[in-house]
């Protein structure tokens, strides 16, 4: 099989690159390694082995369908701030290769993609179109309210499949999984990738083009394994390819205590546009040398009620843990997930709260030790599964407590309450994190930008450097995760790394015209 470009993954970063060559005269072939729904003979390719900090087992992280894990998202899309892009002296291995103002413009495109209604994070306009969205009375020099916006969420492999599927130029394959790479002499030219199902056949994909997009502990685990031209893997000339792997840390580990009761209405789900956490200001986070956090807010009665995901994502297989997850919210509000979301816009959450739940979302330090590796086990076509050792500096912890006590010297300063700490967060000197900790599901950093290739596996435009025609889409390009969900920035880099790749192929000259019978 040929093609102008060949996406090795359907998620959102695969089906988005797709969505940006729809009719445009290019033959696109788009590899996805499951069907349209779940299978766990399919799923059971991306088990794997985790070592360190107790994290989620691999095969129930990250879906392998056409969709991806747009199929278990949440729908939550705010901006990486500025900061989250530039380097940063306390943050070792920090700073992009490109600026927020960068992407503006594909966050903007991708705000469509992903069903938001409105593309305004900014607070004033929230606030003067609903007055009583009133944000906490903090200084404005050391903390902000940083806002979300909500994606319904869109269902990638519900919303895109007739669109994919219809489309004369694109062909996608299923059930089509990349089990090798192969390059030229050199190793500066993909030739064509190699593609296997579960009845034996085999096929091999040639393209001028090729996009990795398999997630980000996959993207990792497949350039390790094209290890027969390249020994170190693909890419992996400085050993970079699965080093610094982050994930968002989300941990409960304090209590906002008010003076009076409050509703908090801009800080819960009440409003189905937008909610509104607390960040801390850049000048303050550079003061502290701290990472970026951003604290959310539940009532306290309530949170108590529900174990950390960590402890409830358990299982294996994702459809157990979804059953977990939601037979948990039930106890609670006597109902599913659906109903937990719900029950935020009724009469009842109008009811004022003393205490509330503050969890934070830290951005992961990048860390060398945090990594993915391969195992000497095999998956049922031969690739050596995935090994993940989730590990942390000492900048986290401190970055938790910090936080925590500013957030807790402005409630104090200005006389609404105060912030109680958790047990874990007393001892200074201990820098481990508990075992309810969890993460995301955010799997960032694994094949990181850098314009240099002795510090990061892409350049600016997410090719891996000294190969010529391979790229890589997806969350595994991050440098720094921000404390932000990634898959609105995975979006927008994807309709970024799509108009590059138009750039350079307009450059070149002619195209495969391909046409299909629908």
């Amino acid at each position: 099989m040929e093609a102008d470009i060949c996406i090795v993954g359907a998620g959102a970063a695969g089906i988005s690159i797709a969505l940006e060559f729809l009719n445009t005269g290019y033959k696109v072939i788009l590899l996805e390694g499951g069907g349209f729904e779940y299978d766990d003979r399919v799923q059971e390719l991306y088990s794997g082995k985790t070592t360190g900090q107790p994290y989620y087992p691999i095969k129930s992280s990250e879906l392998h369908y056409f969709g991806g894990t747009t199929g278990h998202w949440g729908g939550m899309c705010s901006l990486f701030d500025p900061i989250a892009f530039q380097k940063r002296d306390w943050v070792d291995k920090s700073g992009w290769p490109i600026t927020q103002d960068t992407l503006i413009p594909y966050y903007k495109r991708a705000h469509i993609n992903l069903d938001i209604d409105t593309y305004q994070f900014d607070l004033e306009y929230w606030q003067r179109r609903d007055p009583t969205l009133l944000s906490l009375p903090f200084d404005d020099d050391v903390i902000w309210t940083k806002i979300w916006k909500f994606s319904p969420p869109t269902r990638f492999g519900t919303k895109y499949k007739d669109t994919i599927v219809n489309a004369k130029n694109i062909h996608l394959y299923t059930y089509a999984n990349m089990v090798d790479i192969t390059a030229n002499e050199t190793v500066t030219k993909v030739n064509s990738v190699t593609v296997k199902n579960f009845a034996g056949k085999t096929h091999q994909v040639n393209a001028r083009y090729f996009v990795i997009s398999c997630a980000g502990i996959q993207n990792a685990r497949v350039l390790l394994a094209a290890n027969k031209q390249a020994p170190k893997g693909l890419g992996n000339d400085n050993d970079l390819v699965g080093k610094y792997f982050m994930e968002h840390i989300e941990i409960k580990s304090a209590e906002l205590w008010l003076k009076e009761k409050s509703e908090l209405k801009l800080y819960m789900f009440a409003s189905p546009r937008v909610q509104g956490e607390l960040a801390i200001m850049p000048k303050k986070q550079a003061e502290h040398e701290i990472l970026n956090g951003i604290v959310s807010f539940t009532p306290l009665e309530i949170a108590k009620k529900m174990p950390s995901y960590i402890q409830l994502w358990s299982k294996a297989d994702p459809r157990e843990n979804e059953k977990q997850v939601n037979d948990a919210l039930g106890k609670i509000y006597k109902n599913r997930l659906a109903r937990f979301l719900e029950s935020f816009k009724s009469e009842k959450s109008k009811n004022a709260h003393q205490a509330f739940q503050m969890t934070m979302r830290l951005e992961q330090a990048p860390n060398p030790l945090s990594r993915v590796t391969l195992s000497t086990e095999k998956d049922e076509l031969g690739v050596p599964r995935a090994a993940l050792n989730w590990s942390f500096t000492s900048l986290e912890k401190k970055s938790i407590r910090k936080i925590y006590e500013i957030i807790g010297e402005q409630a104090g300063a200005s006389g609404i309450g105060r912030v109680r700490f958790m047990e874990e967060l007393w001892d200074e000197k201990d820098q481990a994190l508990p075992t309810t900790t969890s993460g995301g599901w955010h799997h960032m950093g694994t094949t990181r930008m850098n314009d240099d290739p002795k510090n990061g596996v892409v350049d600016a435009n997410c090719k891996i450097h000294g190969i010529q025609n391979i790229f890589i889409g997806g969350s595994s390009c991050f440098p720094t995760g921000a404390g932000v969900n990634p898959t609105f920035t995975i979006v927008a880099l994807s309709i970024r790394l799509a108009d590059h790749l138009k750039e350079i192929l307009k450059a070149s000259g002619s195209s495969l015209k391909s046409t299909k019978s629908v």
